[in-house]
């Protein structure tokens, strides 16, 4: 197994990416409320195992803030971007700060922003994880090939139940209880998983 990625995820080495989930892009987003509600719960698992937490505005005084159904992100650093890619020299600096080997990638749009993080990462030689149920598009056929394409990139393509879990790997981990509610509340449905059949791809 030397040299494989196995794409192992622990919460001292892990960051969570919360893309561009911007007001102005509700309309446009199929299932956003629900990509919003995944994003929440990686947001408040992340808050609880005390992980670096970024997000990013693409053009805020164009597109709106980040929506308020995300809750309290105090703890996250909040970068305003132009370009697709959320890997700013700022996030780099914030990255450096930390341990991070992996990140775990949510928003949107899959086919721009999504793929364009996850290439710069790749590139720099992080363990990408992209949240399938946490990302979307406004056209679910661009999205179903750019998760296609990251794949064969190199990215782990997941759900947020299996990051939760196995972040929290145990369940003597010492803050459980504290996760709990949010292993015990599963995912809302969505056709982000079942309409494309993430094994095929």
């Amino acid at each position: 197994m030397a040299g494989k990625r196995l794409g192992r995820l622990c919460e001292k080495s892990s960051a969570l990416f919360l893309c561009d989930m911007q007001e102005k892009f509700r309309p446009s987003i199929v299932y956003i409320s629900q990509i919003i509600e995944v994003s929440k719960r990686m947001a408040n698992l992340a808050k609880i195992l005390d992980m670096p937490t970024i997000v990013t505005e693409q053009y805020p005084k164009g597109l709106g803030p980040t929506v308020s159904e995300l809750g309290d992100l105090s703890h996250a650093k909040k970068f305003e971007k132009t370009c697709f890619s959320m890997v700013l020299p700022g996030v780099e600096e914030e990255l450096k700060k930390t341990e991070t080997k992996s990140i775990i990638l949510c928003g949107i749009e899959t086919q721009a922003c999504i793929l364009k993080t996850t290439t710069d990462l790749l590139e720099r030689d992080y363990d990408v994880h992209v949240v399938a149920d946490a990302v979307s598009s406004r056209s679910q056929v661009d999205r179903l090939f750019a998760l296609t394409t990251m794949r064969q990139m190199g990215a782990f393509i997941t759900t947020s139940e299996t990051v939760l879990l196995q972040l929290m790997g145990d369940a003597k981990h010492p803050k459980f209880r504290e996760a709990q509610k949010l292993i015990t509340t599963s995912a809302p449905d969505s056709g982000l998983l079942q309409a494309f059949g993430v094994g095929k791809l």
